[in-house]
């Protein structure tokens, strides 16, 4: 999937008069690529739809309209756009209440490496997490996380002919599987693998 460079975004002027209609196409496309995982931990997968919104919006909102700060937010959103082989997503894990979410963030360590897809009968693939900066300690873990799924060819191959993905996470105090993983998400994720 291509990068996205200073020529695909909109200056800042172009983007306020735009913003509303290309908020709305990035909600919806982003619909299907949302998957919970139990009541607590969500993936978005992300891709350069939903990372162009996010360099667009932090533009809009630091203000930044020269070149040196428009290639920063490129340098730092582009990691997460998927390169055809992967699937790039940001974890969430969501507790309401700020006490219970400390407490589960400390139940939690190490769940970033524990979080997985599987196509069909194959061996699952666990996220490669936090490739730019450790989000966890020995006493907790964080509320966020940005991972990647390595897909190899046969498994790749596997689910554009139609095999089925299921997805979860195997951690001591947070077990979940979703299984198969809505044919809507499913196929949205297909188009990130070429």
């Amino acid at each position: 999937m291509q990068k996205l460079t200073r020529e695909d975004l909109l200056s800042l002027e172009e983007y306020a008069e735009q913003r509303s209609a290309f908020r709305d196409t990035v909600m919806t496309h982003k619909k299907d690529r949302r998957l919970d995982l139990g009541t607590n931990a969500t993936l978005y997968f992300e891709d350069r739809l939903t990372m162009q919104y996010q360099v667009q919006e932090m533009l809009r909102i630091e203000k930044i309209f020269e070149a040196n700060g428009i290639n920063e937010e490129l340098e730092a959103y582009n990691p997460l756009i998927p390169d055809g082989s992967n699937w790039k997503a940001t974890f969430m894990i969501e507790f309401p209440e700020a006490e219970e979410r400390q407490e589960m963030l400390g139940q939690l360590v190490g769940i970033e490496n524990r979080v997985y897809v599987q196509v069909a009968d194959f061996d699952r693939l666990f996220a490669v997490a936090d490739e730019d900066l450790d989000r966890s300690d020995d006493h907790k873990t964080s509320a966020v996380h940005f991972m990647r799924f390595e897909f190899p060819p046969e498994q790749s191959a596997a689910l554009k002919s139609g095999a089925s993905l299921i997805a979860g996470i195997d951690h001591e105090n947070y077990t979940v599987e979703v299984q198969p993983v809505n044919d809507a998400v499913r196929v949205s994720l297909l188009n990130d693998l070429s």
